[in-house]
């Protein structure tokens, strides 16, 4: 789709004349004790993403502990580590008697389209949708942000950081900036409305449409295991996006943190 662009963790060709990465017979990496990444949440990370493939499906639970130890060529007290962190992060409930069950808990799409708006692309799927600001600034624009907005050195841009909820949970949230001289009171607009959609509205744009959107999926930070209620080693599909009102001019520069394993990202064309 002409303007939206999907970056991938890893670029073909960044790596010329690399070794082939070694897998296993069953075409996965191995885990690595030199990555500088934990063992265990490089197998939470492991069983995070066969959970969402569907690998555990047949059974509803995880195989048993020494049984993955194996898997993974670590010992029981490490996948018990991984264990652990995908119970606090809600994927999984230990049971006695039982093992490792897999808490069924279904994403909300959120579609990405040429009018994307948070509560409408989801209205459809839960009725409980919020929007919270938590910190707004008017500021000096930096490069990148003029750039993205095509404002002139030196202009300025109001800031809004929001944490949006779903279906009782926080889902997402966002950066946004917006230029200062056309949208002045968007931090008190949002506000009062908790919506960009809204507060665009009560500043005279009717209308706004997507111009482009890149994503990126990486661990979560501190700043964003807080806000999200993450645990460590939890995912993030992190989009950066620029909104425009209906001449092409560009009203938003937006970066949005998603919970990856509440969300899905639907492109739609």
């Amino acid at each position: 789709m002409a303007g939206r662009r999907v970056k991938p963790g890893v670029q073909k060709g960044a790596t010329v004349g690399a070794m082939p990465e070694m897998r296993d017979e069953d075409g996965e990496r191995p885990v690595e004790r030199q990555l500088g990444v934990a063992l265990w949440r490089q197998i939470a990370d492991r069983i995070r993403a066969k959970i969402a493939e569907g690998t555990y499906d047949s059974t509803g639970r995880l195989p048993p502990e020494a049984v993955l130890a194996g898997e993974f060529g670590v010992n029981r007290h490490t996948v018990r580590s991984a264990i652990a962190s995908l119970t606090e992060e809600g994927i999984v409930r230990p049971m006695q008697g039982l093992g490792t069950l897999i808490k069924r808990q279904e994403r909300l799409q959120f579609p990405i389209s040429r009018r994307t708006r948070f509560s409408a692309g989801l209205a459809d799927q839960t009725r409980d949708i919020a929007a919270r600001l938590i910190a707004s600034e008017r500021m000096a624009a930096i490069a990148e942000i003029a750039r993205a907005l095509k404002l002139e050195l030196p202009s300025e841009v109001i800031r809004l950081d929001i944490v949006s909820a779903a279906a009782g949970r926080p889902v997402s949230t966002s950066t946004a900036f917006f230029p200062a001289a056309r949208f002045p009171d968007m931090a008190d607009c949002f506000r009062r409305t908790e919506s960009v959609t809204r507060a665009f509205a009560e500043q005279g744009l009717a209308d706004y449409v997507r111009l482009s959107t890149d994503i990126v999926a990486r661990h979560a930070d501190a700043g964003e295991r807080s806000l999200l209620s993450l645990s460590p080693g939890s995912i993030v599909l992190e989009t950066t996006a620029v909104n425009a009102d209906l001449e092409g001019v560009p009203v938003q520069y937006a970066r949005t943190r998603f919970a990856a394993d509440r969300v899905q990202l639907h492109i739609e064309t």
